[in-house]
């Protein structure tokens, strides 16, 4: 029996007819079944190993490299600039009333962050085999670290965003007090679907040469070149299935919602995303506590 995923029952005596045996008790082991089985109280108990997973990712990203954090500016603001050239200028992409340039970077601040902490999360848990190999930790902290350390690059993106909206003249709407609940749900998205895809690539290492392709079409099929109004009425369902869109279209409506052509905010969006993330971030975490006992022979 794998002792992570165990609990201590309660004490039975051996024999209390032999004078021996009377104050001698068997200890039994048994399985955690339920949501106990989650041990979500060992992460906050690991706690300090998280934030030094997080620290150590950070500087491991960003070291020896020529630019340093400035990568973390260049990408959003590179595709930023090419999405404006080819879908705002040659092919006239409607953007909401917006000066299409910040159209596109409000979107990509969310996904950007989803993309880096997904592929971080899916990945990181064959990265740390000489950990799992050796010590004993929770291992829903590797995963948690990867989606946590990406929050870092999405604060000082925002910057550039910030930088944007004084440029043309655009304050953010009372909406932005919204703002924190959509970064939550992209990030329990992240993590959801990294859950999955980790406990995956431990067994199938294919699993890493296909989360880039699965972002890239993930991406298209995600609010994030184009607004949901785009999408014609009978298939604007569809959008609700991917919990990305919630996310992106609540960022645009929570920062410039009142100067949107559509001011009314994603609520059916939303609350489909809720729904689909909580039930992938549940069915991951327990399939990831399910597999966890094969790691250290596997990795």
């Amino acid at each position: 029996m794998n002792p992570n995923s165990a609990h201590i029952g309660e004490a039975i005596p051996l024999r209390q007819d032999s004078p021996l045996l009377a104050d001698t008790f068997a200890l039994v082991i048994q399985p955690s079944r339920g949501w106990a089985s989650l041990r979500l109280g060992a992460v906050w108990e690991y706690r300090e190993l998280l934030y030094f997973l997080v620290w150590r990712d950070i500087k491991v990203r960003y070291k020896q490299t020529a630019l340093g954090v400035l990568w973390i500016v260049l990408q959003p603001v590179v595709s930023m600039v090419v999405f404006s050239v080819l879908f705002g200028g040659l092919l006239r992409v409607p953007s909401g009333g917006l000066p299409y340039p910040i159209f596109a970077y409000t979107a990509l601040l969310p996904w950007n962050y989803f993309a880096g902490a997904l592929t971080r999360a899916s990945t990181n848990l064959v990265g740390s085999a000489h950990l799992i190999t050796k010590v004993y930790f929770p291992r829903l902290v590797i995963p948690l670290s990867g989606v946590l350390s990406g929050l870092v690059d999405f604060g000082i993106a925002c910057l550039v965003l910030v930088g944007l909206m004084a440029c043309y003249r655009l304050a953010p709407t009372p909406g932005i007090a919204l703002l924190p609940l959509f970064l939550l749900l992209a990030v329990l998205t992240a993590l959801g679907f990294g859950l999955w895809l980790s406990a995956l690539n431990v067994r199938y290492r294919d699993v890493q040469y296909l989360i880039p392709f699965l972002l890239q079409i993930w991406m298209y099929l995600t609010p994030v070149i184009y607004g949901s109004q785009l999408v014609p009425k009978p298939f604007r369902f569809l959008l609700a299935l991917n919990p990305m869109s919630g996310v992106v279209e609540g960022f645009r409506w929570a920062l410039l919602g009142q100067y949107l052509a559509d001011t009314r905010p994603p609520g059916v969006l939303f609350l489909a995303s809720i729904g689909i993330t909580l039930t992938v971030l549940l069915s991951g975490a327990m399939a990831f506590r399910t597999t966890e006992r094969d790691f250290a022979d596997l990795v």
